[in-house]
């Protein structure tokens, strides 16, 4: 029984140990590239437009299927339980007897039809507008996965700055508490580091917890798993280099994703004018067909004796009067052809206006990211001045509590001031048409 216990025990431990989760403690780590890239390849709105590229070529397929000749078979079977009569020369005849079956092949070929042609004369067109729509879908990606990066480190960084805040404090006051023991200065000194202290805690959990939100709506941009933690990487330095932009850069209207897209709806509007014209034209159609017809009397004879017959058909189909539908149908399409060149217009000057508005906010982003660079050098330079002075006994806490508080101003305002320039630079790229995926 002893034995029999120990083995017990041991397989229930055994089973515990093998049954624990292993858990993954290594984060993915991204840079804004491999972020972006993540986001191409996963992201639900892409991965739509791609399959919507994919049912358009299909659409596109079974459209122009028409074009090809169609053969079909067909097989009937009817059991005559009441045979038709009729009176001939004062004779009841019988028309038929009770058990009839066919067999029929069929075959037609479309020479004209309006629809048919154009399938065939869009098909291109209509293949680059879902192409277009999906790249719309990746440049908007690029756009707001880059902006919400930046976000993130924006607030990555105000985390960085209330932490290194709170060494500071905590130093001062470990400094202030020691000299009010030694006497030399009284208590408020202290007990204002404590206050400072406590709100530098309560600025650093609002912003992790700030941090986790806009994390959590990154990797919803990206389609990323909402289960699965993520980190980032980057380079500060590097960051400064590409928040660099030539300003001097006209605008293409061409290069923009919208402006294609309109192109586009262009072409295929004017096809649809030219569609609603060919009604006047007739259809042309080729049939013909085979039929094996089977009769008899008695079913286990019905397949006995065949009666074929056959025949080829031309069809010509002319549309003489449809109460003014076709003129009426021409004139929407032009006034929809008049319509799209007014959006290319309207469009010209919406891009103008976005581009000039997004360098407006570049420029002044830039002059003030340059400024507060300067505020942040000569802060770091006050404070360690005034931390100086004041353990030498010749400045006050208050101004060591100013210095910090500056110090730590012009640290998160550099730092917002960083991202906002290349958040910035993102959506002058997007007004330029430059952003590439």
């Amino acid at each position: 029984m002893r034995y029999f216990f120990m083995l017990l025990m041991f397989l229930v431990m055994r089973s515990t140990v093998v049954a624990q989760p292993r858990t993954d403690t290594t984060l993915p780590v991204m840079t804004l590239q491999q972020a972006v890239a993540y986001s191409l390849e996963h992201q639900p709105t892409i991965r739509q437009a791609m399959v919507d590229e994919e049912i358009t070529d299909q659409t596109i397929r079974s459209k122009l299927a028409d074009w090809f000749p169609q053969v079909n078979f067909a097989y009937t079977y009817q059991r005559n339980f009441k045979i038709q009569t009729a009176v001939i020369d004062g004779r009841v005849i019988e028309l038929g007897v009770k058990n009839v079956s066919a067999a029929r092949f069929m075959f037609s070929q479309t020479i004209f039809n309006r629809d048919v042609l154009l399938a065939s004369s869009t098909k291109r067109e209509v293949r680059l507008q879902a192409e277009q729509n999906t790249g719309s879908e990746k440049i908007e990606t690029v756009a707001s996965v880059s902006k919400a990066y930046y976000d993130v480190l924006s607030s990555m960084q105000q985390v960085k700055v209330a932490s290194e805040n709170i060494v500071r404090i905590d130093r001062s006051l470990r400094d202030a508490y020691n000299q009010y023991k030694a006497g030399v200065a009284d208590k408020t000194d202290y007990k204002r580091a404590t206050i400072a202290l406590n709100n530098a805690k309560a600025d650093l959990h609002s912003n992790q917890e700030l941090l986790k939100a806009k994390l959590e709506y990154l990797k919803t941009l990206m389609g990323f798993p909402v289960e699965q933690a993520i980190s980032l990487s980057y380079d500060s330095l590097k960051m400064e280099q590409d928040a660099v932009v030539d300003t001097t850069m006209a605008v293409d209207f061409t290069g923009r994703i919208e402006y294609k897209l309109l192109q586009t709806q262009q072409h295929l509007l004017e096809a649809n004018l030219k569609y609603n014209r060919w009604a006047f034209l007739p259809s042309l159609e080729l049939e013909g067909a085979y039929n094996f017809n089977y009769q008899n009397q008695a079913f286990k004879s019905l397949f006995s004796v065949n009666y074929p017959n056959s025949y080829a058909l031309f069809t010509l189909a002319f549309p003489i009067f449809q109460g003014g539908k076709r003129r009426a149908d021409i004139r929407s399409a032009e006034f929809q052809v008049e319509r799209n060149k007014l959006e290319l217009l309207n469009l010209k000057q919406v891009i103008h206006s976005e581009y000039a508005q997004a360098i407006a906010v570049y420029k002044s982003s830039l002059a003030n990211y340059v400024a507060l660079k300067e505020n942040l050098a000569l802060a770091k330079e006050v404070y360690d001045v005034i931390q100086l002075q004041y353990k030498n006994g010749i400045k006050t806490y208050l101004e060591v509590i100013n210095s910090e508080t500056d110090l730590r101003t012009a640290s998160i305002n550099y730092y917002t001031a960083l991202y906002n320039l290349l958040a910035s630079k993102v959506d002058v790229q997007r007004s330029l048409g430059l952003l590439t995926y």
